[in-house]
Order: structure tokens, then sequence, then C-alpha cells
């Protein structure tokens, strides 16, 4: 795994000016590149924020914003609740070396007071417009109860899961095959090689059951096609069981079933108009100093790591398309897809054209005379107004913590924390810490910070540091002593930050009743998406290929 790169920045005072909500709003409505960056926690964000706008929070921003906003002439409009936070997080990208930053004036409050539409959720451009999609397109789909009947009918069924393979080991449904969206028209043919064979899409609530759906008719594939309505909360809710811990076998296409595939992403090509771009051009992009240009290798994890071209991300295909906010962070960019085969690129750059915010192009290798191997490269900038690390190693941390020396407080991930931590540690958001600090310092303990890996851990013991709170970083992290054995305890009972910060998914509650209840909160906000769509502020620039596919 490679380690992350750190690139130190000088700083260089500008001004950072201030923008009203009528303003950004128009400039949400342009096609000129913009980043709108709520530096707020994950769930302060998750529970309100402006359609379009993508996650860094303020103490993550070191972390973050690089593989989000490469680009540092990029122009950015920061924003939060009122502009407190956001005035900070300001002058943070001032030293981190981003030279057009604006300030939404107001924040969020303010953007609402004039009217405009707030959204709550993760992923909501993606989702809404998998809902769109379902309207405009009119894909078809099979409710939970009528997929059982006609599983225990004995009916010829194929049943393929559209996330990845991380989620489809947690649970799936009984019987069901994995293949993540992206890969649906690369592979399927090798599991339905029948054209009856009924192709069912799932995934664990709506939107991927859809698009990997609509993926599949728009492919050209001739098995009558449809989604799983509400995928495995709807399974779940009526009363059926998931399978656990099974592994994903993704099998290759034969050269006739390849042939096919092929055939049908280049007519897809032309109906959404995405261009290829040959490597010279490709070169002068990468230089250009004036456009932002994303580089995707979205072919499976395995692959990417066994041979990809220098310099180039790995997304894995469907997620890029459900969750393109985690990957992109500037509007109006240049985004590049690129494969070896010709198939999975042609469908993540079809949806990518049809979401409607991005200048989409694709990138199909010829024999490349280098490659890189092994995980995607982790760049993370250093605020200049910080020191150096102080780390904590393992077994320190196991003698302090008997002695009653330290307070472990973790800073990741309420879910994670609540699922698996480090024993007797707390959790509490960095954004936090310096309200409980006072009194853990009074009575003379050492703040010992972790995350997953301890690169976030480091980030925040220097912001701390720098603030005069005596900190140090978990060496390794959550990671480092899990894998070493020592003493894990779960549960949210010490979650000091409260529910204001915590984000959790529907799956994440153990209570059936309680889980069942968020089930249905959760596709009631899904598909009531596409009402706020048609209100003021919200509008989208979505297209819909497959209402003009005829079958």
């Amino acid at each position: 795994m490679n380690h992350p790169a750190i690139a130190e920045t000088r700083h260089q005072a500008r001004e950072i000016g201030r923008i009203d909500p009528d303003r950004l709003a128009c400039l949400l409505q342009d096609r000129e590149e913009l980043a709108l960056i709520d530096v707020r926690e994950t769930g302060a964000f998750a529970r309100r924020h402006i359609l379009y706008a993508v996650s860094v929070p303020l103490w993550r921003m070191e972390q973050l914003i690089r593989r989000k906003v490469p680009r540092q002439q990029a122009r950015i409009v920061v924003t939060d609740d009122r502009g407190l936070l956001a005035s900070e997080a300001a002058r943070l990208l001032d030293r981190l070396g981003y030279s057009n930053i604006a300030i939404l004036d107001g924040g969020i409050d303010a953007w609402e007071r004039s009217g405009h539409e707030v959204f709550s959720g993760e992923n909501v451009p993606s989702k809404a417009f998998g809902e769109i999609v379902e309207v405009e397109a009119n894909t078809p789909h099979i409710s939970a109860r009528q997929l059982h009947d006609r599983i225990q009918a004995g009916e010829d069924l194929l049943i393929v899961d559209g996330r990845t393979p991380e989620e489809f080991f947690n649970f799936s449904i009984p019987g069901a095959y994995n293949l993540p969206n992206a890969e649906l028209p690369y592979r399927i043919r090798e599991l339905a090689p029948d054209p009856k064979t009924t192709v069912v899409v799932n995934c664990a609530g709506r939107t991927r059951s859809i698009i990997g759906a609509q993926t599949l008719i728009d492919a050209g594939v001739p098995n009558p096609i449809v989604s799983l309505q509400d995928g495995t909360m709807a399974w779940l809710l009526e009363g059926h069981a998931l399978a656990h811990g099974k592994h994903a076998i993704l099998p290759e296409p034969s050269p006739e079933h390849l042939r096919q595939a092929q055939d049908h992403a280049r007519k897809l090509l032309e109906r959404a108009g995405v261009s290829h771009v040959d490597g010279k051009t490709l070169g002068q992009w990468r230089n250009d100093a004036d456009r932002s240009t994303f580089l995707f290798d979205i072919r499976t994890r395995e692959e990417y790591r066994a041979g990809h071209l220098p310099g180039w991300r790995w997304a894995p295909g469907g997620q890029l398309i459900q969750a393109t906010d985690e990957y992109i962070g500037t509007l109006g960019a240049r985004i590049v897809i690129a494969d070896w085969d010709g198939v999975r690129a042609a469908t993540v750059a079809a949806w990518l054209v049809q979401l409607g915010r991005y200048d989409v192009h694709l990138h199909l290798p010829e024999q490349p005379a280098q490659l890189e191997t092994g995980d995607e490269r982790v760049y993370i900038l250093r605020d200049p107004d910080t020191g150096p690390s102080a780390w904590i190693s393992l077994e320190e941390t196991v003698q302090k913590q008997a002695r009653g020396d330290i307070v472990v407080i973790d800073v990741d991930s309420a879910r994670l924390y609540a699922k698996t931590h480090i024993s007797s540690a707390c959790y509490v958001v960095a954004e936090r810490i310096e309200h409980f600090a006072p009194q853990w310092l009074a009575d003379g303990k050492t703040l010992v910070i972790t995350s997953t890996d301890g690169v976030l851990a480091d980030l925040v013991t220097r912001r701390l540091k720098a603030r005069g709170l005596a900190a140090r970083a978990l060496l390794g992290g959550n990671r480092a002593w899990f894998e070493a054995g020592l003493p894990v305890e779960s549960g949210a009972e010490n979650n000091l930050s409260g529910e204001e910060y915590a984000w959790f998914n529907a799956y994440d509650h153990a209570d059936i009743s309680l889980r069942n209840q968020k089930f249905k909160e959760y596709l009631d906000w899904e598909v009531g998406l596409v009402a706020q769509l048609q209100r003021k502020g919200a509008e989208a620039p979505f297209t819909v290929l497959g209402a003009r596919t005829v079958r």
C-alpha cells in the first residue's frame, strides 16, 4: 500500500471575498467550474446542505481537498451553517495555496432564508438522478413479494447485486450474484446466456437497482430486465432473510460476448455524445492551469492494482455514478474515464454525461509503455501554521492507559466507532474536542487522538497542538490496535458529540422495529427527491437517454 505523500505549502495571504445566496444560485446554474465546499462535519452536512455541495470538513481539509479539488486556481465557495467555520476554512484553504475563494455570506441559514431549497442525506445528486431515470425512462421493476413468489415457483431468474463486493459480502439476497453496476454490461452475458432469462438487479435501497437495470437496457442486453423495487430493504420488510459472507466471483466475458458488448457500447457513446481523447491531448489537459481534469480508471480494484496508467485514480464505476460527490468536487470539470475493454468506461461516461454537470471524455489506452501497480497514491497537504507530528506508539498507549494518564479520543466515524473501537476510548468529532479538553487537561491527562489509520489523527493532533493543547496521535491508528489484538469494545455509549454530528445508515440499527421504521423513512425520502428538484434553487440539468430508448 502506498503511503501518503506530504506536500508542504507556502502561505501567501489573499483577499477572501463573500458571495450572497442569489449570486451562488446563479453560479450553480452556469457551466463554469465551481467547487461548493461544505466544511461542517459529515453528520451536520447530511442533515442539511445545498444541492451540489460536497463535504470537506474543516478538520479533514488537508486530507480531502486535493482529492476533491485538485486545481488550486479553481473557483471555490465555502459554506457552513452561519459562516463561522467557513471563515476559518477559507483562511486554511488560502494557506494551502488555493487562490480563488469566497465565503457564502450567512451560510446555509441565509441560503434558506432567501427561499432556496436545502437537502438532507448523502450522495443526493446521484440518488435524485436515479429517481428521475426511473420516472423518465420508465425503468421496469418487480416488488420483493413478486420476486419471492417467482423464486418459489422455480422461474428462470438471475438476481444480480449491483453494489460493491464489500457491501455484497456484508449481506445479499440468497442466490444472488455480485456484478457491480459498471460491470453489468461487460459480464452479464456469462451469467445469463439465454435471452429468455429474466435479470433482476438489486441494491440495498433504490438507486443502484434502477441505474443497474437501465444500464442493461441501454446496453442492448436482450433479456427481460427489471429492478428490485426498494432493494434489500423491501426484502427485509417482507420478512425474508438475507445471506451473509458471500464473495463476489466475476466471470470473464467470452470473445463473442465481449464483441457484442463493445458494439453496443459504441452505439451508447454515439447517443451520449461522448468523445474519445488521445494521449497527446490528454497530456495537454493535465498541464492546463485553467481547467480541472479528473482521471479515473473504473475497472475492478484488483485490475487497477495489477497495473494502471501513472497518476490515474481508481473509482469503481458504479460508485462514480452513485456517489459522484465523493470523488469529484469541481462542477464543470473535465472527467476522463478509462478501461482496457471499451465497455465499462463507456457505460460510466454515458451516465456522467446524463448527470449533466461535467465535461466527460473517454480514453482507451493503447499498449501503454509504463504502468503503476498497487493502490492509488494519496496526497495530503500540510497547513504551514501547524508544527511537526507527535506520535505515540501502541506500547506506550497501553501503558499510559493502564495508569490512567491519557484520554483516547476517536475522531474518525461515529458509525465505525459504534461497531468497534479501542477499549475505554470515547468518540468526539474533531471540531468539538476543544469543548471537552479543558477538563481533561485540568485532570493532568494527555489527549491521544486516533482514527482508522492514524492519518486523520495526525492532522487533528497537529492542529490541537498549534492551539496549545497537549495531544499525540496513535501511530497506525485503530487498524494497528485491532491487528495487534488489543482490547476493543462496541457501542455508542461514549459518543460525546451527540446525535447532532452522527449520521447512521438505516441498516446500522439492531432493533428490527426501529430498523424497519428507518427503512421506510429512507425510501420515502429518496422517492421525494423528485418533487424537491422541482423547487427553487434545486433545478438539476439531468438528461435521460433511456427516455428515448426504443426496445
